[in-house]
C-alpha cells in the first residue's frame, strides 16, 4: 500500500495542538491588506481552534499529522 500524501494547502494553513485540536488563522489575512482597516487587521490576529466537524474534515487531509 503506498503512503498517503498530506494536502499541501493544509500544511500551510493549520496547526495541531498537543491534545489533537486543529488551530487555524482567520481568512483574509494573507495579502491585499491595504484595503482593510486597522481594526479588521487587529481583530483577526492570532489563531483559534476549529469546531469538531471542521477539525475532523481537516484531519482526513493530514493522515500522519503535521511535523
Amino acid at each position: 500500500m503506498p503512503k498517503l500524501k498530506t494536502k499541501s494547502g493544509v500544511k500551510k494553513r493549520f496547526k495541531l495542538t498537543a491534545t489533537g485540536k486543529v488551530k487555524a488563522g482567520p481568512a483574509g489575512k494573507r495579502h491585499r491588506l491595504i484595503s482593510h482597516n486597522g481594526k479588521y487587521i487587529r481583530q483577526n490576529r492570532g489563531m483559534d481552534c476549529l469546531a469538531k466537524p471542521d477539525a475532523d474534515r481537516v484531519k482526513l487531509w493530514i493522515p500522519y499529522g503535521l511535523d
